[in-house]
């Protein structure tokens, strides 16, 4: 699954430079988790690197982005590809 943040979310800025997959942004009012770059740091870390720093734990799993370890694994790969081109 990829990781989302609640409206809980206080923007410490602490999560955006964590992610190294270039996936959290500043969103209108808080920070957002793009589910089509989040690996839950698959590939990079054991453990979410966002949920690691968050102060208010307000980064749950996203349900509307179910995914295995597998296909986190192989978005991942997708993801290094096409930075490397």
């Amino acid at each position: 699954m990829a990781l989302l943040i609640t409206d809980e979310c206080i923007n410490c800025d602490v999560c955006e430079p964590e992610c190294p997959n270039d996936a959290i942004s500043q969103g209108e009012t808080i920070y957002v988790i793009d589910p089509k770059k989040c690996t839950e740091c698959v590939g990079h870390y054991d453990t979410p690197q966002c949920v690691e720093v968050c102060p208010v734990e307000c980064i749950p799993l996203n349900p509307e982005y179910v995914e295995s370890r597998e296909q986190l694994q192989a978005k991942y790969e997708k993801l290094i590809a096409a930075v490397k081109g």
